[in-house]
């Protein structure tokens, strides 16, 4: 369906559907733009400053806009240029500071600048020496991500261990030596005059904030602010973009909650929720109509993400496709990943024959280990391709070193474990991190992968061929590596789903969706963290304009134990009767099932709610007190008990699913066409005003 377009009587706002319109000229002052994948932002911003300028609020020089990343910062500029507006400000939070550092540092600082630092490594070595911690290439890399997690969410290293305590958050090391070392590394730079990037947000807004002249200039130059991905920012960025502001208040915001990934690095959607709260009189739109994908992949997303609970999921934004009809997505099952990876390569190169560019296919995964099988069945059917935001796999420096280790065993002793090809792998592996469990941060979890990986391929080569001893499985590894073809720009995206954002293919394969990788392992038990999953999921499922693909594999190698569950998120996802969906049947049809972890539903109150007792509620209580409040005015007019009009578990059920029209309400038990006549109206605008703004 064609959305309505407004006539271009402003060269500015030409085409626009009605709410892109009512963002582009909305007056100027706080504006929250909540804008779902697809729905044309970056349009609607661009346009947004162009017509503040043609309208002479404001000049384009006055015009600061920020957001997270180069390119995306390089594609503002561009279009404001095709748009006429140039001299606007377009630049990522860093690249603001550091230019305006520039400015003011000889000022209130000192005549000499200081060293930026390109890399802090080095510096993190230093100060992790001084204080007894590892120095290793892992260590040090998960010593820098808290380091630059810490300094993200504004915790200095005296709170660093209180504040993991109460956040509960996984650190690679004991909390009270991290603090030591994030203590060092700031001595140090402080010593030697060094600033890391992390720095420049921290100095700018120290100066705004404590230079009243120095804010009193900035604010002079700069009137108007537009901050992209809005649910990204992190507290650090937060007083940056306030120092900005001062008491003002011409700010445009655009964001999606639904979109939220990067919490594990300090980023919080909390401000875009809470914007409207902040700002009362803010303009707040929404943009639901996706122009990048078919209804039939909107739907796959608005399903993943209609059973997300908390905070985010308040926003209820729902995509309504704008597409022209397309296939439906697909769901394959597999016996183990080396057959999910040949039929997707295979899958692959009948639709390059076909006439689909090779630049326009996409292979996401979860974590950047699940690549080596699909660089594989890629190569063996002759299909170029690129790994974006990571190396290839024997590229890595983990599994160069564990090669190593493999060749230098196996010239040394052949095969000494009476345990076999594998057992010999995994006692080579050990003392390089191949644990049971992934043990330290982000980079220790990430060695841990693909040394599992390399496990995982002595698994496969001896179902192939038994005989096989360490130095054979060495050989194979180093040929295999050989064999590689390096990546073309015009071969097929090989991502994980955090370096797929942004970004959008026509044709979409999303991988390896098993329970422990999608969500994620050390996600079980945190809901925060499996809703984040969840979101994950959501944006790989949205980087696919027409076509969509998920599989799953119940087994790690060929004539594994078939022990793995596909990813929970998939269960409502999949139709009825599909042949991957194995949904067990009873009397009257398929048995109802958790909309969030996929299990039997049992017992009627259960059945209405969509949600087994074992997952947690996530009922708004004060929505679900202003349902109760309109029940009991309902009922003494019409003079019937109250259970008449909703029963307890349907309303606990509107609170916790805040369906968002009379589809949603009807698919509730207990809300049939009667119900929906009399009180739907109602009940919808009740929701309406628990919206967010």
């Amino acid at each position: 369906m064609a959305a309505p377009l407004r006539p271009p009587t402003d060269p500015a706002t030409p085409e626009l559907d009605e709410e892109q319109h009512a963002a582009v000229t909305a007056p100027r002052g706080p504006v929250c733009v909540l804008a779902g994948a697809g729905t044309g932002k970056t349009r609607t911003i661009t346009r947004r400053i162009a017509h503040l300028v043609r309208s002479g609020h404001v000049a384009p020089g006055q015009v600061l806009a920020v957001t997270f990343t180069a390119r995306a910062a390089g594609e503002l500029r561009t279009r404001l240029r095709t748009l006429g507006v140039g001299g606007v400000q377009a630049r990522t939070f860093h690249a603001a500071a550091l230019r305006q550092l520039r400015y003011f540092w000889p000022r209130v600082v000192s005549e000499e600048p200081w060293q930026l630092l390109e890399s802090k490594l080095r510096v993190v070595g230093q100060a992790a020496h001084r204080a007894g911690a590892d120095t290793n290439s892992e260590s040090l890399r998960d010593l820098a991500s808290e380091i630059e997690w810490a300094k993200a969410t504004l915790v200095a290293p005296a709170d660093y261990p209180a504040r993991v305590a109460s956040a509960r958050r996984d650190v690679p090391a004991d909390a009270a030596l991290l603090a030591k070392v994030y203590a060092n590394y700031e001595q140090i730079k402080t010593d030697n005059a060094l600033l890391d990037f992390d720095d420049l947000l921290l100095h700018t807004a120290a100066v705004l904030e404590g230079h009243p002249e120095v804010a009193s200039e900035f604010r002079d130059r700069y009137r108007c602010f537009v901050v992209d991905e809005y649910q990204d920012v992190t507290p650090l960025q937060q007083r940056v973009l306030d120092a900005w502001l001062g008491e003002r208040d011409d700010l445009t915001v655009v964001g999606d909650a639904n979109q939220t990934i990067y919490t594990f690095a300090g980023a919080t959607p909390r401000y875009l929720l809470d914007f409207s709260r902040r700002f009362p009189e803010a303009v707040v739109v929404r943009l639901r109509r996706d122009y990048r994908s078919t209804p039939q992949v909107v739907s796959a997303a608005n399903s993943v993400i209609s059973a997300a609970r908390g905070q985010v999921a308040g926003t209820r934004l729902r995509l309504v496709g704008q597409q022209p009809a397309g296939q439906e997505p697909s769901f394959s099952e597999y016996e183990d990943e080396p057959a999910e990876a040949n039929a997707v390569g295979a899958t692959i190169k009948r639709m390059i024959a076909d006439g689909t560019p090779a630049s326009e296919i996409a292979v996401l995964f979860r974590v950047n280990a699940q690549s080596e099988v699909y660089e594989r069945a890629l190569d063996e059917v002759g299909v170029p391709f690129q790994v974006r935001g990571g190396e290839r796999f024997f590229a890595r420096a983990e599994v160069r070193q564990a090669m190593v280790a493999l060749r230098s065993a196996g010239g040394v002793a052949g095969e000494s474990d009476d345990g076999g090809l594998v057992a010999g792998v995994r006692a080579v592996l050990a003392p390089l991190g191949l644990t049971e469990e992934p043990a330290g941060g982000t980079a220790g979890r990430q060695r841990w992968e693909s040394l599992r990986a390399l496990a995982g391929l002595a698994q496969e080569l001896v179902a192939e061929a038994p005989d096989t001893d360490l130095a054979g499985f060495a050989a194979e590894l180093v040929r295999r590596a050989d064999s590689a073809h390096p990546p073309t720009v015009q071969g097929v995206t090989l991502a994980s789903l955090h370096a797929a954002k942004g970004l959008e293919w026509d044709a979409v394969f999303l991988v390896g969706l098993v329970d422990g990788t999608l969500p994620i392992q050390y996600a079980e038990g945190d809901q925060a963290k499996l809703e984040e999953e969840r979101r994950l999921l959501y944006v790989g499922i949205t980087r696919a304009r027409r076509r969509l693909a998920l599989s799953w594999a119940l087994s790690r190698t060929p004539g594994g134990r078939r022990g793995r569950r596909r990813s929970r998120f998939l269960y409502a996802l999949i139709p009825e009767g599909h042949p991957a969906s194995r949904l067990p049947a009873s009397r009257g049809g398929p048995k109802p099932r958790c909309r969030i972890c996929g299990s039997p539903l049992g017992g009627a109150e259960a059945s209405v709610t969509q949600r087994c007792d074992s997952c947690p509620a996530d009922v708004d209580l004060d929505l679900l007190e202003r349902l109760k409040a309109w029940r009991s005015s309902a009922a003494k007019q019409q003079q019937v008990p109250t259970y008449v009009v909703f029963t307890d578990a349907t309303l606990t059920a509107i609170a916790e699913l805040r369906p968002l029209d009379d589809a949603g309400l009807v698919a509730i038990p207990g809300i049939g066409a009667a119900k929906l006549q009399r009180y739907g109206p109602d009940v919808l605008a009740l929701l309406s005003t628990d919206d967010l703004g």
